[in-house]
């Protein structure tokens, strides 16, 4: 029998990196064919944690809006020196900062999301800048029917403007909207605001020597353990 939620949603919203796609494990995939003798799980943490401070620098006013793209530039550029890499060229800069648009899906993700589309609208609510988004869902074969980012909000998460946002997009009332996270920090500014949320569990996202604890939390309305396992809670 599906969750009692299933009827009152009707808009799924989808955090994207590490939800839906494996940052981690590209970008040390990546890491080991163009630079093989460098540290790619080490590599791929350090760019990851760049991105909350980037992004503060936005907030704060520091810097004006920026893409994704731009700032996991500024954070490339910070980190090769640490790598050994500081002698990496314009063009190979260029192509490495695109491994974002390149991430791999977990497994379950596009069976579970494609099951989810049949009875759910389907987007992403991602800090990811569209062009990023729209690249990787193309690759990937991610079936979103709308890609919502921080983009066209002018404001990044947890910010309250992404997730009524999507509620003022679709025209609804915020508790149909359900976020979709593998992060309990989104899931609870989300449910600040007013919307529904499913947590997804991903052990695996800072990789398999860095376990993630994947606890429950009594907030959120659903824990699953992946995509198709969401699809069967809501009855699709």
């Amino acid at each position: 029998m599906a969750h009692p939620l299933a009827s009152s949603v009707q808009v799924l919203a989808f955090d994207i990196f590490g939800t839906v796609v494996d940052w981690h494990g590209t970008i040390v995939r990546e890491m080991s064919l163009l630079h093989p003798g460098v540290d790619g799980d080490a590599f791929a943490r350090a760019w990851r944690e760049g991105y909350r401070p980037a992004m503060a620098r936005v907030m704060k006013g520091e810097l004006g809006w920026t893409p994704i793209d731009q700032l996991h530039r500024m954070i490339l550029d910070d980190i090769l020196p640490r790598f050994g890499l500081q002698d990496m060229g314009d063009v190979e800069r260029r192509y490495l900062n695109r491994a974002w648009h390149r991430l791999d899906p977990w497994p379950d993700s596009v069976e579970g999301i494609t099951r989810l589309k049949r009875r759910y609208t389907v987007c992403t609510l991602s800090n990811g800048n569209i062009g990023l988004l729209t690249n990787m869902a193309k690759r990937a074969g991610l079936p979103w029917d709308c890609v919502l980012s921080a983009e066209v909000f002018r404001a990044y998460k947890p910010d309250p403007a992404t997730y009524l946002g999507v509620a003022q997009v679709f025209d609804l009332l915020p508790e149909q909207v359900m976020l979709v996270a593998a992060h309990h920090d989104d899931l609870a500014a989300a449910r600040a605001c007013g919307l529904r949320t499913a947590y997804i569990q991903r052990p695996l996202e800072f990789g398999a020597a860095h376990p993630k604890d994947v606890a429950a939390h009594p907030g959120n309305d659903l824990h699953c353990a992946d995509m198709n396992a969401l699809a069967d809670e809501l009855g699709a």
